[in-house]
Formats: C-alpha cells, sequence, structure tokens
C-alpha cells in the first residue's frame, strides 16, 4: 500500500473514531466517564471493526477525546455523582455534518421519471455558506441545471430537510419535484438513465 492510501485509511479511519465517540455521548445524553470506555466499545466495534484489533485502540480513543476536548467538540463536568462528558452545540453540529457526509441516497430499481430540483438564492455575503451548499450538493451526485439550480433523479426530500437545518437556509432552498425538464437528454445521460 503507496503512502497516499495509508494517509487517506487514517483520516478515514480518525474521522469514523470521531463520529462514533460523538454519536455515543449524543445517544447517552451525557456520559459518565467511568462508563465511556465500555460503551464505547460496542459502538467502535460495529462502526470500525479494524480500530478495535488494533493496539494502539486505548491510546488513539483517548487522543481522540483530547482533541475533541480541545475542538470545543464536548465538555467535561464534574458533578458530585463523578466526572461527565457531554457534547456542546458545535460537537452536535458537528456529529450533524458527519452524518450528512455519509447520508447516501437510495437508488431506486426503476426510475419514477421525476426530477428533484433544488434552487437556492443565497446572498453574496454568504458566499461561504453558498460554496459550502454546492459542495455538498456535488458530492451528493446532484448536476448543475443554472447558476443556482441543481437537479437529481431520486427522491432526496429527508437529505434537503437536513441540509437545511444543518446551514440553517430554510426558506432560502427550495426542493421542486418536476415530472419534466426541457432538453433533459442530457440529464438522462448524465444520471445513466437513457434506455
Amino acid at each position: 500500500m503507496g503512502q497516499l492510501e495509508k494517509e487517506s485509511k487514517k483520516r478515514t479511519r480518525k474521522a469514523n473514531l470521531q463520529k462514533a465517540i460523538l454519536s455515543g455521548i449524543f445517544i447517552a445524553g451525557a456520559l459518565s466517564v467511568a462508563l465511556i470506555a465500555p460503551n464505547m466499545a460496542k459502538i467502535l466495534k460495529k462502526a470500525e471493526p479494524e480500530f478495535m484489533k488494533s493496539k494502539l485502540r486505548k491510546y488513539s480513543f483517548n487522543r481522540s477525546l483530547d482533541k475533541l476536548k480541545k475542538n470545543g467538540l464536548i465538555v467535561w463536568e464534574k458533578t458530585d455523582k463523578g466526572n461527565f462528558v457531554r457534547l456542546t452545540p458545535k460537537g452536535e453540529a458537528k456529529l450533524q455534518q458527519l452524518e450528512i457526509n455519509d447520508y447516501e441516497i437510495k437508488k431506486p430499481k426503476k426510475w419514477d421519471r421525476k426530477w428533484r430540483i433544488l434552487a437556492f438564492d443565497i446572498k453574496e455575503q454568504r458566499k461561504g455558506l453558498r460554496n459550502k451548499i454546492r459542495y455538498t450538493l456535488i458530492r451528493i451526485g446532484f448536476v448543475r441545471l443554472q447558476d443556482s439550480v441543481w437537479v437529481y433523479p431520486y427522491d432526496c426530500e429527508d437529505l434537503i430537510m437536513l441540509l437545511k437545518a444543518d446551514f440553517k437556509v430554510g426558506k432560502d432552498l427550495i426542493y421542486i419535484i418536476a415530472d419534466s425538464i426541457e432538453n433533459d437528454k442530457n440529464l438522462c445521460l448524465k444520471f445513466n438513465l437513457c434506455h
């Protein structure tokens, strides 16, 4: 395995570990520090089986916790019942972002011949947000129809609702279902829908 592949695998493992830790804390609410290790072992076994075989897993896990704390994604709280860790609002936002990145739209065996169109109008002052939305749509598989108009052939309403919540752009992002688009032959080719 080449150096780039090793580095890519390492980054993926770190992201999976972060997501597993954040998910575990989110599910449990505030989680006792003493209970983190046993509960996380179960979650990590499902999320990252290779990591669980690693001799460095305890070190990596503790390092990840420290990094999450340093980045303001989790906080430690001391109470009379012990030490607890919980997600910060920033941690919840990061978890939601990680979940969106992992979200996959299930493609039906047969296309329903309807186009899902996403139009957004985001002002120039929020150019960074506009670019994030574009990048996310490209990653999902949307095709640009015009400047801020994107198209996809399958039901993706649930994902769009997540995007609206994550980017806080409820009314600025409009989801449309259309039976036809003028000259859609190129779109059919791009999505491999032509028969």
